[in-house]
């Protein structure tokens, strides 16, 4: 009897590791889904009204829509004008935002832009309590001090467009020049998943 309530529980627990992923991921798509319908929803209503594209497909048809936007944008923006207007478009925005910029260098980050933004590094491994705690955190460093002291800024998990600015003496600080900042905000947002073969690629700056 042990070994057939044994037997039922392995099965329905490996069952369940699955088959729950899925339906986790597939819960997380509907609701990224259902956001993105809420911000077209506008359009979607125009287009409902206007077309005979309805619900659904009304949605997809707005959201290419704008996929295609995005698209022509960034062909306008590959010309010299349009690289011209998105510099004062861009700085702007920096002005009347502050925030802004923070989020622009993550999201070019995550596409593999790169940039030389706020967010450009390098990634650090900082001691926030002192040298002597090991207690540490993956940072970007901001700001160079005059007096050798080091500003980063300390991303949050899952969502690294919020985070803590430190100031720390240099001991604390050690550059991982062999980790990118693409590399460590998807470890970020991956809840520290990664880390393990991320600091054990680094070397110690001389």
């Amino acid at each position: 009897m042990t070994r057939v309530k044994t037997f039922i529980t392995l099965t329905l627990l490996g069952g369940l590791a699955v088959v729950l992923p899925i339906a986790i991921f597939i819960l997380l798509f509907q609701w990224l889904f259902g956001q993105v319908s809420e911000l077209v929803a506008p359009a979607t209503q125009w287009m409902e009204t206007h077309t005979k594209i309805k619900d659904t497909l009304a949605q997809l048809a707005v959201i290419g829509l704008i996929l295609g936007g995005c698209f022509l944008i960034g062909l306008v923006v590959k010309t010299g004008v349009g690289r011209w207007m998105h510099n004062h478009v861009d700085r702007w925005l920096s002005r009347l935002a502050p925030g802004y910029s923070t989020i622009k260098d993550l999201v070019l980050q995550f596409i593999g832009g790169g940039g030389e933004g706020v967010l450009s590094g390098p990634v650090a491994r900082v001691r926030i309590h002192g040298a002597d705690n090991p207690l540490s955190v993956t940072a970007i460093v901001t700001s160079r001090h005059a007096n050798g002291d080091y500003t980063v800024y300390v991303p949050t998990a899952p969502v690294p467009t919020s985070g803590f600015v430190f100031h720390v003496p240099a001991d604390c600080v050690e550059i991982l020049p062999n980790v990118t900042v693409e590399a460590a905000m998807k470890s970020i947002v991956a809840c520290g998943s990664g880390s393990g073969s991320l600091l054990a690629s680094t070397v110690p700056e001389a």
